[in-house]
């Protein structure tokens, strides 16, 4: 049986507990002693023994009521500090202050391919093999950044959080440093948590919103592709959603538990764009991390990778695609060892690489290899009909994101999302609804509400119908001009002033365009 004594502290209290114990000849297991409360393992003691232990106990000055106990504080502790470590999926290492490891995991031990007993008898040099990492964290005091280490020939990311001796009670790091806890992360594990962190709401083809045929016969198609565990290229306008179409594709894939992690090709210098892919060995180059990086593939070991605006890689990265597309295999920079990943590539451009090609800018293998299967992202004016479904989708999200009631469009509103081009497609959509939403009080948006956010659009983006004659298009474009400034000159002699021309042409222009129109 296990009990609490509770009790004054007063020096010697404890030894007199533990010695009317010993007159009662009952063998104490383990004794944890934490003010005010003395917990002791007694196997021999029975229920009924209690009242006879509580009467000797009572004799002692300052003791409490006995309370029995499921299991001691300090066991509890390490019980559940041996779960922890077991369910960990990272290597957890403890050290002590010279190095030794005192606790590991059983994921440290199932990498360094031996039992965590045979692996608490080694030093933190013999498991890693580097000997200068051992003396850094000796030298600083266990303080040290994150940086990349090799257990057993695997790689991983290294943190160390340092382990202090308390000086008072109640305080936890203001003595000297006895040790430190290290975690190791596998670069797919970091590819994970990016994947969970960056993509948490990433589904499948419902997130692609539209009800055109153009989507629709495009869902289906892209719901044949994604299954193919094949290099898919994905065309299409700038804005379109062409890396929304490439999450979907890999959502309902195979691959879909694995991460999914893009590249901007665009975005990046050749350099610094080959660092992300591949990653780099330590020392390999001025400003790199001193413990080197893992790189795209390797994190995203058994999913995807996006490489959007693909047409704008250099060709030496091209040469470096094309031969990791071949085998699987790629070396970090500064690396000699080859390392090999199962990842599948999704690319995106709005370029024609077959010009490309053809120009010589762009490696006719490697388009073939990344051209395996064909996706085309419809532009938004091909798919009118969805226009309005996606404004009040964004309506809905700014007006939410704003905390404002939820807004809609009034029917010249309507008329103008209706009519303009959309050179930006849906990326410009967007804007144009999160720029009105946030800029405007009104309940109900207006075309001056949509101008307003975006100048151009009731003018230099406005659609013109086919025009039979130069008079036809001159009346159209006075048409659109004048609709356009009016909402900001409302009268025919501030709109003639704005103009620089005379009051009557103004006036006769506005009459003959029935402008203002009458609701």
């Amino acid at each position: 049986m296990r009990v609490n004594i509770p009790f004054e502290d007063r020096v010697g209290i404890a030894h007199e507990i533990l010695a009317v114990l010993a007159r009662q000849g009952l063998n104490v297991q383990a004794v944890e002693v934490a003010p005010p409360n003395i917990y002791i393992d007694i196997p021999e003691l029975k229920q009924g023994m209690l009242p006879a232990l509580q009467a000797d106990c009572d004799q002692v000055a300052g003791v409490g009521t006995i309370e029995v106990v499921d299991i001691l504080p300090g066991m509890r502790r390490s019980l559940n500090l041996d779960t922890i470590m077991a369910v960990m999926e990272d290597p957890v290492i403890a050290i002590d202050a010279l190095g030794r490891i005192v606790i590991a995991n059983a994921a440290a031990a199932e990498v360094a391919r031996c039992t965590e007993q045979q692996l608490c008898e080694k030093s933190l040099y013999q498991v890693l093999q580097d000997s200068t990492i051992q003396h850094e964290l000796i030298a600083n005091e266990f303080c040290a950044p994150t940086r990349e280490v090799l257990l057993n020939g695997e790689p991983f990311l290294m943190d160390v959080t340092p382990v202090f001796e308390p000086l008072s009670a109640g305080t936890a790091s203001d003595g000297k440093a006895v040790g430190a806890l290290l975690t190791l992360t596998a670069p797919k594990r970091i590819g994970e948590r990016l994947h969970a962190i960056s993509r948490a709401e990433v589904g499948g083809f419902e997130a692609i919103i539209g009800e055109s045929e153009q989507i629709r016969v495009l869902k289906k198609r892209a719901a044949r592709v994604a299954v193919v565990d094949a290099p898919l290229l994905i065309t299409g306008e700038t804005g379109t959603g062409k890396e929304l179409l490439a999450q979907a594709c890999h959502g309902v894939s195979a691959r879909h538990h694995a991460p999914f992690l893009e590249l901007n090709c665009a975005a990046l210098p050749e350099s610094l764009a080959e660092s992300e892919l591949f990653g780099y060995m330590a020392g390999a180059f001025t400003g790199a991390n001193r413990g080197g990086k893992p790189g795209l593939f390797e994190m995203a070991d058994g999913g995807t990778v996006f490489l959007d605006e693909v047409g704008e890689m250099s060709l030496y990265l091209q040469a470096k695609l094309l031969r990791f597309l071949n085998d699987g295999k790629f070396r970090r920079i500064g690396g000699e060892k080859e390392v090999q990943v199962d990842v599948r590539i999704i690319s995106a451009t709005h370029r024609n690489l077959r010009k490309m090609v053809q120009e010589g800018s762009f490696r006719e293998d490697l388009f073939y290899r990344l051209n395996v299967l064909h996706l085309e992202m419809p532009a938004l004016r091909e798919r009118s009909d969805d226009i309005l479904l996606l404004a009040r989708h964004f309506i809905e999200r700014a007006c939410t994101q704003a905390q404002k009631p939820v807004s809609r469009l009034n029917q010249t509103a309507t008329a103008a999302m209706l009519n303009n081009r959309w050179p930006g497609n849906v990326r410009q959509l967007q804007n144009v609804v999160f720029r009105a939403i946030t800029m405007s009080d009104q309940r109900v948006l207006d075309a001056a509400d949509l101008d307003w956010a975006e100048d151009s659009m009731a003018g230099e983006n406005v659609v013109f119908e086919q025009a039979d004659t130069w008079e036809d298009s001159i009346n159209q474009f006075e048409a659109a001009l004048l609709s356009k400034l009016y909402q900001e000159y409302p009268s025919s002699r501030k709109l003639a002033a704005r103009l620089a021309t005379s009051h009557s042409m103004i006036a006769t222009k506005l009459r003959k365009h029935g402008i203002p129109s009458r609701k």
